[in-house]
């Protein structure tokens, strides 16, 4: 829609238009559009920093770095976009050369610490799958993600925050003219490619690395874990007990599916008693003279042939695996998710990162002649559509986030049925 209507007006003649640039029907449109891409950025991305304050559970160091780009976020919704609407309306800037200025300062700042806050998510989602143990033991260090939240920031700035500021003092003349408002390196090829290498390029690659990483861990875990699997099924349990004629051992075992077990394997006479719950037996092992057994040890093989047929000390191994199976499985299901949440926030990511970077440098190298100029703006809108989508983003790939959520749109519903209302309320 944003590409058919920057195709048509920008073509159109300056009859029945506001300042000479869309038609009074088409200006409404616009204005109404960009008014709800306002309210969309703003009010999503307060309800993810609202959301840390109604619910304290939401307060790791991950989570952390998802509200650092909500303040991002809210801010180039709350700042950036409403002093461009009457710009890109009318045509002509209105604010005065030093306020662009501030602008250009802000909405770099904001889009690139956009940038680097998905990286530093990424790399945090990494290391929470890849290395688990370390990952956790650091979870309560609130200081070192406060750190990092605070050094995006001000990588963020010196990308291009020096450069707009004293680029027509370095260079002796500004080339902007009266009434617009981009920044002086907008036609440099050198400084772009370099930019958008730092800004977009190395970032995405990164994201993409962790992504794989990620992909393939989770992959030769689920291939061992099925080999573990595979071979506990088809092995033969064989539990190999000594006893000496001396020795009284007592040991609970499951019912015998034979009962003549001991005759057929010729072990001395046993003792059994059958408990209440006839669901297992108490058995004493009888020393005798005459078993033909004395003075040596007897090896009782105990198959899995025999149905339920164990020791303690068998089933508490077993029980012990079975443990151990479920927890890694549990990790395994939880990754899983973290890596379905991180490729789709990194697909939206580059869905609306890579047009606009693409087309700033094909029309720095151009100096604007071989890129229309409804494509750049096209491209220049999807990096603020992408601010309103990752609050959406949220709920959809995080339980945690959906039911902070929850609590700030239906507290109500949520303390009649709290298991059921969740799924309808966001609905």
């Amino acid at each position: 829609v944003i590409l058919l209507y920057f195709d048509r007006n920008l073509s159109l003649s300056t009859t029945h238009t506001l300042s000479g640039r869309f038609s009074t029907m088409w200006t409404i449109v616009l204005a109404v559009l960009m008014a709800l891409l306002i309210v969309a950025t703003v009010v999503g991305n307060a309800l993810v920093m609202l959301a840390f304050v109604v619910d304290s559970s939401l307060r790791t160091q991950n989570n952390y770095f998802l509200l650092n780009l909500a303040i991002s976020d809210f801010l180039v919704g709350a700042f950036c976009i409403p002093l461009y609407v009457p710009y890109v309306l009318t045509g002509r800037w209105t604010f005065g050369r030093s306020f662009c200025k501030l602008w250009l300062v802000v909405d770099y700042l904001l889009c690139t610490t956009s940038v680097f806050n998905i990286v530093l998510i990424s790399y945090d989602r990494f290391l929470s799958v890849t290395r688990a143990v370390s990952y956790r033991a650091q979870q309560g260090d609130t200081k070192q993600a406060v750190f990092k939240m605070a050094m995006v920031w001000v990588l963020a700035f010196l990308l291009y925050g020096p450069a707009i500021i004293s680029w027509e003092y370095i260079s002796g003349r500004s080339i902007i003219p009266d009434g617009e408002c981009y920044a002086e390196f907008f036609y440099n090829w050198y400084f772009l490619i370099t930019a958008s290498t730092i800004e977009f390029f190395t970032p995405f690659i990164s994201v993409a690395f962790f992504n794989l990483s990620i992909y393939l861990n989770i992959q030769r875990r689920t291939k061992a874990r099925l080999d573990v699997v595979h071979e506990a099924q088809n092995q033969n349990f064989v539990e190999e007990i000594e006893m000496s004629p001396e020795a009284q051992l007592s040991m609970k075992c499951c019912k015998w599916e034979q009962r003549d077990l001991a005759e057929t394997l010729g072990v001395p006479k046993w003792d059994a008693q059958e408990e209440s719950s006839k669901e297992s037996t108490n058995v004493k092992y009888s020393s005798t003279e005459s078993s033909g057994f004395t003075g040596s040890k007897a090896k009782l093989f105990i198959k899995k042939n025999y149905k339920h047929s164990t020791s303690t000390l068998s089933l508490e191994k077993r029980m012990k695996v079975a443990s151990q199976n479920m927890s890694q499985r549990f990790r395994l299901t939880r990754d899983k998710k973290v890596a379905k949440s991180l490729a789709v926030i990194v697909g939206i990511f580059g869905l609306c990162w890579a047009p606009y970077t693409l087309l700033m440098i094909i029309r720095a190298a151009c100096h604007g002649h071989c890129v229309p100029e409804y494509w750049y703006e096209t491209s220049f809108w999807l990096l603020w559509v992408n601010s309103a989508i990752n609050p959406v983003l949220y709920p959809l790939c995080h339980h945690s986030f959906r039911r902070a959520f929850v609590k700030l749109l239906c507290p109500k519903k949520l303390k009649i049925q709290p298991h059921s209302s969740l799924q309808k309320c966001w609905k």
